[in-house]
């Protein structure tokens, strides 16, 4: 009996279209940042006098210390539209596919 709703479950339109739609995103938001991040570290590697560059003359704070730190924040800010998009739409299709498999809907 397990079996069989598990089987049922797995054919649920309501699952499919959230293994299909968070797994897409996570895609999208993984490639953003490993652009971001590998981008930087690009950047060091091959022309690291763009990130050596001071900020102003006399300055000895360089331009890459402000695009660090945007690195650093970037993978807040995905981490955040990731969790507020998941506390959203997908609890919304995890509760009706919990529902149907208590048999509630």
């Amino acid at each position: 009996m397990k079996q069989d709703m598990v089987d049922r479950l797995k054919n649920d339109p309501d699952f499919l279209k959230l293994v299909r739609v968070r797994s897409r995103f996570a895609w999208t938001l993984t490639i953003v940042m490993l652009v971001i991040y590998f981008g930087f570290v690009l950047t060091i590697a091959f022309d690291p006098s763009i990130l050596g560059t001071p900020l102003c003359d006399g300055l000895v704070t360089t331009v890459g210390i402000p695009v660090g730190i945007a690195v650093i924040i970037s993978a807040f800010l995905l981490t955040g539209i990731y969790v507020r998009r998941a506390n959203g739409e997908f609890d919304e299709l995890t509760h009706r596919i919990k529902m149907k498999a208590k048999g509630e809907v």
